[in-house]
């Protein structure tokens, strides 16, 4: 089973799950608006990737932040933000086995390829 963490109205989530349907491939997909984000999810995603490759700055949610909660981020902020707001993670995140991917553009594809054929 592979996951995609993300919104269902997003167009990068939506490319994402008809891809990987397309391939045969059995995808749920965690709306991060309906469902939030696990805690633990979200502490495995920031020790793997960082803080900074997850936190979505391009949001409208990062966007409407007042600008104290935006400035001087580190981790512990930005992860208190990303369970506050989980719509401020950067969509899709896809788990395939144990592998995570982040995004979904050529080089993201590229390695979801490499995670799928050793899923």
């Amino acid at each position: 089973m592979i996951t995609i963490y993300g919104l269902k109205n997003c167009d990068s989530c939506r490319k994402a799950r008809a891809w990987l349907e397309a391939g045969d491939h059995e995808v749920n997909l965690h709306d991060l608006r309906d469902d939030g984000v696990a805690a633990a999810d979200l502490e495995d995603w920031l020790a793997r990737l960082g803080w900074e490759r997850l936190l979505n700055r391009r949001s409208t949610t990062w966007r409407g932040l007042p600008p104290a909660e935006k400035e001087g981020l580190d981790a512990v902020a930005a992860k208190r933000l990303m369970l506050a707001h989980p719509t401020l993670i950067k969509r899709p995140v896809i788990r395939a086995g144990d592998r995570l991917v982040v995004g979904f553009s050529a080089a993201e594809q590229t390695a979801l390829r490499e995670a799928l054929a050793t899923h």
